[in-house]
């Protein structure tokens, strides 16, 4: 199974959010820190991307997208220097989804988004993934991606019956896209979980690892998979993603065990059966270990927690 699949393929999107914001130089929008994830592309013009942590300014080019996962405070604008504008002033004023703002300058065209993910479905991206995501569209599956921002800024320029749908599955097609093509243009040095699925061998072994958690994976039989002695690889792997093969391993474990503990009712024999525990004891012990809790105390947790958004 492909890494990113895994990972999103219980992922939840609860609440979404998308806005077309057309402006003209001088202008700018900052977006304060909140815990949605945000995503935006460059459909005409150009402006800049600035973080806070880590402090940094990104030229964005037309077809440009950016993906900060973890909510962090950022800026957009036509000169990192131009004062911004709240972001909740701005928002207050869209019409059929967009807002005109800036003066008569240079024009930027910018679809932006906010996605408010089922947290723990979330975490293996918010965890593994960079702070912040920025691609171009060129390369490997660029007709996909430039398919993909053409459709979302026609929706968005002229929404119809269903459009929230229609743009909803559009910028979580536009998110993978991004993801994808971001793979295709790591540099050998970097490290992180990105540059490591788009490492030849290590995602070699990351792949298998993925399609069948439950085996009893050794570091010499991942080794093997990806075509290096077990010395070799267990270095390249600590280099890349900053854990030892089996920890990774362990922790994947959890987290699918974590998943179908809170959506379904199967027995805790049958989970640690599928997630490659010999007995419902030795998963508890893992689990406590590395979730900080009982398996029992966190299907009741989150029962409780699903039971309170229910109700609201």
């Amino acid at each position: 199974m492909d890494p990113l699949d895994d990972a999103f393929s219980v992922m939840r999107v609860r609440q979404s959010l998308y806005a077309r914001v057309d402006a003209g130089a001088p202008w700018a929008i900052r977006f304060r820190e909140g815990k949605a994830a945000r995503f935006g592309l460059l459909i005409a013009g150009s402006c800049w991307l600035t973080t806070e942590q880590p402090a940094k300014s990104i030229p964005l080019a037309a077809g440009d997208c950016y993906v900060i996962l973890d909510g962090s405070t950022y800026t957009l604008g036509d000169d990192p220097r131009s004062a911004p504008l709240n972001c909740f002033d701005v928002m207050p004023k869209l019409v059929d989804g967009a807002v005109g703002i800036g003066g008569g300058g240079a024009a930027a065209t910018v679809v932006t988004g906010w996605f408010v993910y089922d947290e723990l479905g979330a975490r293996p991206l918010t965890a593994l993934l960079p702070r912040v995501l920025h691609t171009s569209v060129d390369g490997y599956r660029t007709e996909i991606l430039k398919a993909t921002l053409e459709l979302l800024a026609k929706e968005t320029e002229r929404p119809g019956v269903g459009s929230g749908v229609v743009i909803s599955g559009l910028a979580d097609i536009l998110f993978v896209q991004a993801i994808r093509s971001h793979l295709n243009h790591a540099n050998e040095d970097e490290v992180g979980w990105l540059a490591a699925l788009s490492d030849k061998r290590i995602g070699a072994a990351m792949r298998v690892l993925h399609g069948s958690p439950a085996d009893a994976w050794t570091v010499e039989k991942l080794a093997a998979r990806a075509n290096m002695s077990r010395s070799a690889f267990a270095a390249r792997f600590k280099a890349k993603l900053g854990e030892a093969p089996l920890e990774y391993l362990t922790r994947w474990r959890m987290f699918r065990a974590g998943v179908l503990l809170r959506h379904t009712e199967r027995s805790l024999a049958e989970i640690a059966n599928e997630v490659g525990y010999e007995s419902d004891a030795a998963l508890s012990k893992a689990f406590h270990r590395v979730v900080g809790m009982a398996p029992g105390a966190f299907r009741r947790q989150n029962a409780e927690a699903s039971g309170r958004k229910a109700a609201a």
